[in-house]
């Protein structure tokens, strides 16, 4: 299959419906491995140390005209959350419970006790009939059939290379940039041509396609890609009556952590090690896309009919040669990156929604991210559609509304039956894990042993106490609900090496 670089397909000549242009346009502003406290805006009931170190001015201004999400949830791992994120199926039903890359390939590390189950490393796909994939109807589709001009930017990452699901213009997007099977970029910076050769060559999969004309300048990814998205917004509004959807994906601030020099200096002066100073740039560099799209919006007269959505696809990297020690990174949650802890799932989340959201307001109700596939849906008033999957994601609407609370007592799931490639770290949380939140309480089940940890989240953000021994009854109640969430969404689990079984579901052991 050949590579997507700047593609368009459905052209202009697309049928809109009469309705479409008193639909909103919608940006959704993704930033990948973004943790919870990576920014100047405290997501926490009071600042932190973390807090003061980043510079994000422009969530800032977000969150003043819009609504923090305090407690908004993914997945531990970029290619579960954002299968979710496109077909609003928990990550247990979809089976992609890892990253994916190249077709029919597993990205796990081996472990030594359990054999990791055959999760469907192919990713999502647009069509049934592709082997360990798991076929959907992406709500940017049903955006594009109702009028919507849709573009994708930055980082897919939703299936596997040479597979449908790796263009993500088979999901409904009307125009790709840059966007492949590759969920990280083997470059930032221009003057290594974002990962290829003198002869113009890919030297890995992760190079970032599509951006030739930036190559052999000083121009950074993040900058690149947020001049491209502009231009595609132009060349929208240009030509007239569809409202846009927006799906603008950074590729920050994954690794490699490279600095961008125009935010560097600063942050050395201020005392941050080289490693910390330059993943600061990649926040702040980050953070002036975000400025530069609302400044656009606000120059165009867009704004006031345009959702802006904010969020990350996992918890922030806590490990891979960023100092201070594993876990500080992101205090006070715990852990980051690849773990069922707080730090692996908790995300920073914003919603600025016109005439809708409250001006500098905070919902500390819980939401997952494949909530955003109603709500987009429900925020463009479509309200009848046919997908080939069933939707787990629940609407969040009624919140920024102030109609509703659908996380009252509402469980919420996650299932890494997988050994993510970041580390086996016991103490971290990553491992084989599966996980339920309901209401203020969450538990940990660890498949290789049967261990059970159960936190106070509201009084234990930190998830510092493992109560478990004091609440049998509330252990057993969340094993059970757990349990047979699992069994019926026909989740997976690792298999003992030991006795060639299954690893007991947590409400057996």
């Amino acid at each position: 299959m050949k590579k997507p670089l700047l593609t368009t397909l459905t052209a202009l000549t697309a049928f809109v419906p009469a309705t479409a242009a008193r639909r909103p346009n919608i940006l959704l502003f993704m930033v990948d491995d973004m943790g919870w406290q990576d920014t100047s805006l405290p997501f926490h009931t009071e600042r932190t140390p973390l807090n003061e170190r980043f510079h994000t001015p422009n969530m800032e201004r977000l969150a003043r005209m819009g609504t923090q999400f305090t407690s908004a949830y993914a997945c531990s791992i970029s290619s579960p959350s954002r299968c979710s994120l496109l077909t609003g199926m928990n990550a247990a039903r979809h089976r992609v419970t890892n990253w994916t890359l190249r077709p029919d390939t597993a990205t796990d590390e081996d472990d030594p006790d359990v054999e990791i189950p055959q999760w469907n490393v192919n990713g999502i796909q647009p069509v049934a009939g592709i082997e360990r994939s798991a076929p959907a109807t992406s709500f940017v589709e049903l955006l594009r059939q109702n009028g919507y001009r849709t573009i994708h930017c930055g980082k897919a990452h939703f299936g596997a290379i040479d597979t449908p699901g790796a263009d993500p213009c088979t999901f409904g997007f009307d125009v790709n940039i840059c966007g492949h099977a590759a969920g990280g970029l083997a470059s930032y910076l221009g003057e290594q041509r974002y990962g290829h050769d003198a002869q113009g060559r890919p030297i890995s999969p992760f190079a970032v396609p599509g951006l030739e004309k930036y190559w052999d300048t000083d121009v950074f990814v993040t900058e690149a890609l947020t001049k491209e998205a502009i231009e595609a917004l132009e060349r929208n509004r240009e030509n007239g009556k569809q409202p846009f959807f927006l799906y603008m994906s950074h590729y920050a601030v994954h690794v490699p952590i490279q600095a961008d020099k125009r935010f560097l200096q600063k942050y050395l002066d201020a005392g941050l090690s080289t490693t910390e100073a330059a993943y600061a740039t990649l926040v702040e560099g980050m953070d002036k896309s975000l400025g530069d799209l609302m400044d656009y919006l606000d120059r165009t007269g867009q704004r006031e009919n345009t959702i802006i959505l904010f969020m990350s696809d996992n918890g922030g990297l806590s490990a891979l040669g960023r100092t201070p020690p594993l876990g500080v990174q992101n205090a006070p949650l715990r852990s980051g990156k690849g773990s069922a802890y707080e730090g692996g799932i908790r995300e920073p989340m914003i919603v600025c929604w016109p005439g809708v959201t409250a001006p500098g307001s905070t919902i500390d109700d819980y939401l997952i991210i494949e909530d955003f596939f109603p709500s987009i849906l429900e925020m463009a008033r479509i309200k009848k559609y046919k997908t080939m999957q069933t939707v787990d994601g629940v609407s969040f609407v009624p919140l920024l509304t102030g109609k509703g609370r659908p996380d009252r007592n509402r469980p919420l799931y996650w299932n890494t039956p997988n050994t993510w490639i970041g580390g086996n770290h016991r103490q971290e949380g990553i491992g084989q894990t599966c996980a339920i939140r309901r209401g203020d309480y969450k538990l940990v089940y660890w498949y290789k042993d049967g261990r059970k940890e159960l936190f106070n989240i509201r009084k234990d953000i930190g998830e510092t106490t493992d109560i478990a021994a004091d609440h049998p009854e509330l252990v057993a109640s969340l094993s059970a609900d757990l349990g047979q969430y699992l069994r019926r969404v026909n989740a997976q689990r690792p298999t003992l090496k030991a006795t060639g079984t299954p690893c007991p579901w947590p409400d057996e052991f």
